[in-house]
């Protein structure tokens, strides 16, 4: 055990937050914490961290153990570069290697004694430094760079002219490369794309330390997570396995309990009323009977109604007409933005009922095909043309649509007019806005709050073709998964982006791939995409690429110089390789000889020689990882 809490309690004023918390987390193991927005889900991590109090119960760390924890909002200031913030994180590894070349140095003016102690000390800290990778540093620092998402070009910025998630991606990296015996991670992956998350998951899983992580998205934690505790009304409870094991377990546990529950209100029901039975006989037996069923249910412990999963947030969409059969055809789409092409020459169709999504990395221009559809963009070409009958309803990330100086009830009166207050607050009621909440103003609210809004009116426009900008943004996994029923249910047509991979995998009944500035499309969910990727983009790279030359026109002569300067690149290409890999061999073939020279008595007897074979060997490793990593560049083409 490295990680444990006991009892933990925390309320603010009347609310009870989390109630006599106990888990423990083992050395290595990798476990989530899950639960509804406002469950308690940071404030729990924050107390582990001692951040916050709690008001009973003890958070233990094993003797020894570092923690490292990444928070939900950084705020990193200061002129550094991207790099050089990550790379200040070996900074230990950095003053050995510092010291390593003073010893050098100074073994050049010692002898004797002196000498003695200076090898001592350069032979202890160079197996250390070499214990723990200090050859690799650059290479790491960049891997975890590029990992996140960061380009080459993108290193050298400062870290105060980022924008929040780029920082939250910085303070990440700086995290991982620190390396704590357990790390805590506050919603890890909001600011990442595809290939970043996927990457965040194959490090953790091969973290050599213990990961607690809070996170909604829930094919990440299929993957990562081997321990699930859920907060749930303020009381926590532990589960062996990932996600799905979890949600299928908590299934038949709610089961359970909703049985047991309605069988003791059952019998209650059943005394209550033999009791009332019994005084009606109005004799003095009768009501001795009667006052020991009293005392009989008074000592009874009433189980707690369990809480429904599904009806904290009421969501339907209902087309109001049904649309023609082509809702949507696209052809020659370009975008293009100074000294940022996106996409040129985009093809494809929408058909009535189908629920298509775009995927793609950040910057690829999916949100911005989203606002060409909606004329909130204006292309640099292509046509776009919508079906008969085709009404469109769209949630935009950003809420633009919102106003934001107006209350929640202005803001659905307002749209539809003809409904009542009565009707207004049944609505927000639906999307858990009670009370006086119908009066903030929608620049008070939170992400996710504002994500509901935006939902409810959606919901009221009875539109039958849908576009949706990452709408499981700020949603807990609970509110996902209503709005994952109302798509799956509803009869109309669907166009979305999104980095929910989970979400994708239950709604989607084709993808679009934003990739290399054209659309791949995959007919199929998820996890189909996921198994025809590398076939399906082999097969139609060509094909795309075949269009795309047809559609602009080149001469004989231009395709000509074309062809020779693509031939006389990838001669290159080989021949650089070629040498890459024969300067590996030599450097190999010469290191394995420097370890055999210094395990001869005649060289390792030998100071000044040791000295010159370390060094030589040291460079050796530094070369070494930089012409694997050409090589790996010059490999994949």
């Amino acid at each position: 055990m490295i990680l444990a809490c006991q009892n933990i309690a925390k309320s603010f004023g009347t609310d009870v937050i989390i109630h006599d918390a106990s888990f423990h987390i083992e050395e290595h193991e990798k476990a989530a914490i899950v639960g509804m927005n406002g469950a308690g889900k940071s404030t729990l991590l924050k107390i582990i961290m001692g951040q916050m109090k709690p008001d009973s119960g003890a958070v233990t760390i094993s003797k020894g153990k570092t923690i490292g924890y990444l928070e939900q909002h950084q705020e990193i200031t200061g002129d550094a570069t991207i790099y050089s913030t990550l790379l200040e994180e070996k900074r230990d590894l950095l003053n050995m290697e510092q010291r390593l070349r003073s010893i050098e140095e100074e073994m050049k003016h010692q002898n004797g004694e002196a000498l003695q102690t200076l090898m001592t000390d350069y032979n202890r800290i160079s197996t250390e430094f070499e214990r723990r990778n200090g050859y690799s540093i650059q290479s790491e620092v960049i891997g975890v760079l590029k990992g996140l998402g960061f380009t080459e070009d993108e290193f050298d910025k400062q870290v105060c002219t980022l924008s929040g998630g780029q920082k939250t991606r910085v303070a990440l990296g700086r995290l991982l490369l620190s390396g704590p015996d357990i790390l805590l991670l506050d919603e890890p992956i909001n600011h990442l794309d595809m290939s970043s998350i996927t990457w965040l998951e194959t490090y953790l899983l091969n973290y050599s330390g213990a990961v607690l992580i809070v996170a909604h998205d829930r094919y990440f934690l299929n993957r990562i997570a081997t321990k699930i505790i859920e907060i749930d009304n303020g009381n926590t409870m532990t589960f062996s396995g990932n996600y799905t094991a979890y949600a299928q377990k908590k299934a038949q546990l709610r089961e359970i309990q909703w049985k047991a529950y309605l069988n003791q209100q059952q019998e209650i029901k059943h005394q209550e009323a033999v009791i009332a039975k019994l005084r009606s006989f109005n004799r003095e037996k009768s009501i001795r009977r009667a006052e020991s069923r009293e005392k009989m249910l008074d000592k009874m412990q009433v189980l707690e109604k369990p809480t429904e999963i599904n009806d904290e947030m009421h969501l339907r969409f209902s087309p109001s007409t049904i649309s023609g059969n082509d809702v949507l055809t696209v052809e020659g789409l370009s975008k293009s933005f100074p000294g940022n092409p996106l996409f040129s020459s985009l093809d494809f169709v929408i058909h009535r009922g189908e629920k298509v999504a775009i995927i793609g990395d950040n910057g690829t221009g999916k949100t911005t095909i989203l606002k060409i559809l909606n004329g909130l963009e204006t292309p640099d070409s292509g046509f776009i043309t919508t079906g008969s009958k085709v009404q469109i309803g769209y949630y935009d990330q950003e809420h633009q649509v919102l106003h934001m100086e107006k209350t929640l009830m202005e803001e659905i009166s307002d749209t539809y007019p003809n409904m009542t207050n009565t009707e207004i607050r049944n609505l927000l009621a639906a999307f858990l806005f009670t009370g006086d909440d119908v009066f903030k103003r929608i620049k008070d609210l939170s992400g996710g709050e504002r994500g509901r809004v935006s939902l409810a009116k959606l919901m009221l426009s009875n539109a039958n073709f849908l576009i949706l900008d990452e709408p499981t943004n700020h949603l807990d996994i609970t509110s996902k998964e209503i709005l994952e029923e109302a798509i799956r249910n509803y009869t109309g047509t669907v166009l979305y982006v999104s980095h929910d991979r989970y979400f994708i995998n239950q709604t989607a009944t084709r993808i679009l791939e934003l990739k290399h500035q054209t659309l791949i499309n995959y007919i199929g969910n998820y996890d189909y995409y996921l198994e025809k990727v590398d076939e399906l983009t082999k097969i139609h790279a060509p094909e795309i690429q075949e269009l795309r030359q047809s559609v602009a026109p080149v001469s004989s002569r231009e395709d000509w110089a074309r062809k020779k300067e693509e031939q006389a690149k990838e001669r290159k290409r080989q021949n650089e390789l070629k040498k890459t890999e024969d300067r590996i061999t030599s450097l190999e073939e010469r290191d394995n000889e420097i370890d055999g020279l210094m395990s001869q008595e005649a060289v390792f007897t030998d100071v000044a020689k040791c000295v010159e074979l370390s060094k030589e060997k040291a460079a050796i490793a530094e070369e070494l990882e930089k012409l694997y990593e050409r090589w790996e560049e010059l490999s994949e083409g």
